[in-house]
């Protein structure tokens, strides 16, 4: 199970290729990608091992601005970010925060619905472009 406000899908492709089709996905609608985190790569550089595990941040300043000026507190989950890894069975998910639930976390649900939607739709378009 997920924990709160996590969406999580599983990917039928490696992590690697996830990414690779999520990073695709996000610059084809136009959404700048502000970066891309290898954690498994990073855990090397310490000697440990790590399953593949990277986040890609990525956000819209035209979506994200709207609801920093409601509440500068949003600042800590925007830009966008994902998650993808594999599990110990194997399995690639991809995993993002939902909107919806950040919105409520920061109390801009009113007057930014448009947003949050568009926001969650955008998200959940482009993850499943990556996973299928």
């Amino acid at each position: 199970m997920a924990p709160e406000g996590l969406i999580v899908r599983v990917s039928r492709h490696e992590p690697k290729e996830t990414m690779d089709r999520l990073v695709a996905a996000v610059t084809a609608r136009g959404v700048a990608v502000v970066a891309r985190i290898d954690h498994a790569a990073a855990a090397a550089t310490v000697g440990l091992a790590l399953a593949p595990t990277e986040v890609l941040i990525f956000g819209n300043p035209k979506a994200g601005t709207p609801l920093m000026q409601a509440a500068q507190t949003i600042g800590i989950d925007l830009p966008l970010r994902a998650l993808v890894w594999r599990d110990a069975a194997g399995a690639t998910f991809v995993g993002y925060n939902d909107p919806h639930w950040l919105a409520r976390r920061h109390g801009v649900e009113a007057g930014n619905a448009a947003t949050v939607k568009a926001m969650a739709d955008f998200l959940a378009a482009a993850v499943g472009e990556a996973a299928e």
